[in-house]
């Protein structure tokens, strides 16, 4: 029997986080974060040099989606990439609780969100939709990297699906 879609407004709160379970469908509203190859390991080093704060960046609650932003629109990229990957555990005890991407993360991955109290979603690839879900855009920082810059959205009615929570992942045997 499938569940309802769940409605969730950013930041995500500890207790929202503790209740995801593998196939649970998500709405998210309010800002997210979007980042991959370049973004990610940069907002990894302002983290470990104590520069968020200056940056202007809480990650407290929130939610990343791995993708880049261009005038096309926003898709997932794959998350299992090692620039991305490698980024999860970090953001995840930094404070973000959704990240958003595709693909299947390796076990030590599931393992670093399950201690943080995080979640990994997938997102269809389906940019038009997603797009129309985008209510606004700016560049948070790197905008050296283009359309791989960090960026936050805020988004409306924005779909996922938990793939990983709670040391489970949804692609195991």
């Amino acid at each position: 029997m499938k569940k309802d879609m769940q409605q969730v407004k950013t930041p995500i709160l500890e207790e929202f986080a503790s209740n995801l379970a593998i196939g649970d469908r998500v709405e998210i509203t309010g800002i997210i974060f979007t980042g991959r190859d370049a973004a990610l390991p940069k907002l990894v080093a302002l983290i470990e040099s104590g520069g968020l704060a200056e940056a202007g960046i809480d990650l407290q609650g929130a939610v990343i989606f791995h993708t880049a932003v261009s005038p096309a629109g926003v898709g997932p990229t794959s998350s299992n990439k090692f620039d991305i990957e490698s980024t999860i555990p970090a953001l995840s005890k930094a404070g973000v609780k959704i990240h958003l991407g595709k693909g299947q993360l390796r076990s030590k991955t599931i393992e670093a969100l399950h201690k943080n109290n995080s979640v990994y979603a997938v997102i269809p690839p389906v940019t038009a939709l997603l797009e129309s879900r985008i209510i606004d855009r700016q560049v948070a920082a790197f905008p050296e990297e283009g359309m791989e810059a960090l960026h936050w959205l805020v988004v409306k009615d924005f779909p996922c699906i938990v793939a990983a929570a709670h040391g489970r992942s949804l692609h195991e045997d």
